[in-house]
């Protein structure tokens, strides 16, 4: 079983810069593809980026392409997600996930391993 813990989560102002850090349990995390997604309050779940096993590869959702960055360290079973100019509209509960096998990595539903989610709030 894996477990994911996020950190980095807070109170920021528009322009402002984050870092998020998701932390794994386990032997498993360099076998694992690891996304990011977020849920804003009365919305859906939604893809924000995510990183193949050796890091090679990344994936962005459009509106945060030039923003936000997204990167792991295998050594320490440690995702990240670098948060740059902020908007309110970023507003969301962060949530990083793994997925074991190879599927789409913009669908919630092919991961596997959840965290219990960051708060990230936006302030204009």
């Amino acid at each position: 079983q894996v477990q994911l813990v996020e950190s980095g989560g807070g109170l920021v102002q528009a322009g402002g810069s984050l870092r998020l850090s998701c932390a794994a349990s386990g032997r498993t995390f360099s076998s694992m593809a690891m996304g990011w997604f977020r849920q804003a309050p009365g919305k859906d779940r939604e893809f924000v980026a995510a990183i193949l096993r050796s890091g090679a590869s990344t994936y962005y959702a459009d509106f945060v392409k030039g923003r936000f960055t997204i990167s792991r360290d295998n050594a320490k079973n440690t995702v990240y997600l670098q948060m740059n100019s902020l908007k309110p509209e970023d507003t969301a509960v962060y949530y990083c996930a793994g997925m074991s096998g190879s599927a789409n990595l913009r669908d919630s539903q092919n991961y596997d391993y959840w965290g219990q989610g960051t708060q990230v709030t936006v302030s204009s």
